[in-house]
């Protein structure tokens, strides 16, 4: 499999585009979808992040916070993981919506006893 211009316009929208297109290259091949891909980067900058402290602060001059970031990587992995935001390749229903989506049910009642 390989990265189109769709999918690497997703990636650099979801992960940020400074990111280095051959490793998103790798991962895509490795793991064969952009939400995938996106879930693992994203994991691993979460990883980082609890790997330092979660503060710093010099009195008096400067005091840097990274409580947000990891609740804001959180709440980007729990959307990646619902289906949101749609990726490119996403599997698609046989109707040609992507999975997850609405859906129409029929109901048939029951004979009577």
């Amino acid at each position: 499999m390989a990265l189109t211009p769709a999918i690497t316009a997703w990636l650099k929208g979801e992960l940020g585009s400074t990111v280095e297109l051959t490793d998103l290259e790798t991962r895509y091949a490795r793991l064969g979808s952009a939400r995938a891909v996106a879930l693992e980067v994203i994991r691993e900058r979460l990883s980082d992040f609890r790997n330092q402290p979660a503060s710093l602060t010099v009195t008096g001059v400067v005091g840097l916070g990274f409580a947000e970031n990891i609740k804001a990587l959180e709440r980007q992995i729990t959307a990646l993981e619902n289906g949101e935001p749609p990726a490119p390749d996403d599997p698609l229903d046989p109707d040609g919506g992507s999975l997850g989506g609405i859906g129409v049910l029929h109901l048939v009642e029951r004979p009577r006893r």
